[in-house]
């Protein structure tokens, strides 16, 4: 599987000055991955006066093994890390991390229903407390990610990203009630952090920290998705001197703590904005679809969107497969998988773990999942399968997407209805991310009714039903 390389401007782009902040932004299939190696290498040739150690840094951990495992030759003085490693190794490093000290998943969930109900307790009886439990995790989320740290802040921010999870003002500090009391509850319980709230202490701490810093420049490869309290602490992290380049494409921005931010808001102080449009992955068909999923009613981009150009390369329209039995999508599925992977990288992407447990039966039993250890991106073909979460950055020969279906996405059970919007947004900028995973082929399938998260137009696929 290999990198696709750009064209034209990636030299420019490379040859960036050394210093500064440097924001690149590209369209999918643009190169930035590819961009963010080569720079990693300029910046720490001994040849260029402001060379030093370089930081290149992803969000999760599927990405950074792919950079790994095709930077080759990358020199020792970069080092290749998802922020969450990044940021457990620098508390730990500082003394603020002991063990089992990060809460997560289920037993977080806990907390902040507890924390709900302890406030509640204390108001009369309000529609407010009857949200479902997903909406508090969702704010608190939020509110970590943006760092907001007093009620007065969280009272005067626009809620960016959270606009159609409507809560009038005056709700506002008994929201922060609740973050205070989960706080406070969390710490009993002996945690200290949660995956959202790591990114502030990191940056809290490195405030204090008067040690030099190790990093002379930092990179962010699908810095979309970072929340602004990560990407203020990574700018902390640079000596004097250093620079930050940040590349990135809004389309692509599926996590929803790191949306609405300025540049300015998360610490860069840019020289410049450099952006790519050419689609250099995908087949010119693909490329079609991908464009008409981002200009669907529910898709909104923002200021930075980058509108993509359609692609040179041919290949065939995306197969739309409707089935009347679900056994029957699963079973054909698996039989592509098997056919396809001999000779071609092959990945099954699906929207969330429940649906990948439904699949793994149907597929053969080497196949690989995106988040395993020992994913091996350099074989050239086999079978791969995982979220659309953890295909970010990466690229096959062939994505099928199955289960498309408009009763499993989007998932709108137990949501308000006023959050519809947001979760056909986050739901169809995933769909974005999955199609445009596919270099050369793409199959989409569903059962009885299509989603209403792809285009209705006959013209980009090659319909069939089964």
């Amino acid at each position: 599987m290999a990198i696709p390389v750009p064209v034209g401007k990636q030299r420019e782009v490379v040859c960036l000055q050394a210093t500064g902040h440097h924001v690149v932004l590209g369209t999918a299939g643009s190169g930035k991955t590819t961009m963010a190696i080569a720079r990693a290498r300029y910046l720490t040739n001994n040849l260029l006066p402001d060379a030093g150690r370089t930081l290149v840094v992803t969000y999760n951990k599927t990405l950074m093994r792919y950079i790994t495992s095709f930077a080759g030759d990358m020199p020792d003085e970069v080092d290749v890390r998802h922020y969450h490693w990044l940021a457990r190794g620098y508390l730990k490093y500082r003394g603020k991390l002991p063990a089992g000290s990060i809460v997560s998943g289920q037993r977080r969930a806990q907390l902040i229903g507890r924390a709900l109900a302890e406030v509640k307790n204390e108001y009369e009886d309000d529609a407010f407390f009857h949200r479902p439990l997903k909406f508090f995790l969702d704010e608190i989320q939020w509110l970590n990610g943006r760092n907001i740290s007093s009620v007065e802040q969280y009272n005067d921010v626009v809620r960016t990203g959270r606009a159609s999870a409507q809560m009038n003002r005056v709700l506002r500090p008994i929201m922060w009630e609740i973050l205070e009391r989960y706080r406070d509850l969390r710490s009993q319980a002996g945690y200290l952090y949660d995956w959202d709230d790591i990114a502030a202490a990191v940056s809290a701490e490195l405030d204090s920290d008067t040690t030099e810093r190790l990093y002379r420049h930092v990179i962010i490869d699908e810095g979309q998705d970072l929340s602004i309290a990560m990407i203020q602490s990574l700018v902390k992290l640079i000596q004097p001197g250093g620079s930050v380049t940040f590349f990135g494409d809004v389309a692509q921005r599926i996590y929803q703590h790191g949306r609405g931010m300025s540049w300015r808001e998360v610490g860069l102080v840019t020289r410049g904005v450099w952006k790519f449009e050419q689609n250099y992955r995908n087949t010119r068909n693909i490329a079609k679809l991908a464009i008409a999923i981002s200009n669907m009613p529910y898709f909104v981009g923002g200021p930075d969107m980058v509108p993509p150009i359609v692609a040179a390369a041919d290949g065939p329209k995306p197969s739309l497969v409707k089935f009347t039995d679900p056994d029957r999508e699963r079973k054909l599925v698996g039989a592509l998988v098997a056919q396809r992977c001999r000779t071609q990288s092959v990945a099954v992407l699906l929207r969330t773990h429940e649906k990948i447990r439904e699949i793994r039966p149907y597929l053969p039993g080497d196949a690989t999942e995106l988040k395993e250890e020992g994913a091996n991106w350099s074989a050239g073909h086999g079978a791969y399968f995982g979220t659309y979460h953890g295909a970010k950055g990466l690229e096959f020969d062939l994505v099928i997407m199955p289960f498309l279906s408009k009763e499993l996405i989007p998932d709108l059970s137990d949501i308000e209805p006023d959050e519809a919007a947001e979760v056909f947004a986050d739901d169809g900028r995933l769909m974005y991310v999955g199609t445009t995973r596919a270099k050369a082929d793409l199959i989409l399938t569903f059962t009885g009714e299509m989603t209403e998260l792809l285009p209705a137009d006959d013209s980009l696929y090659a319909r069939v039903e089964r």
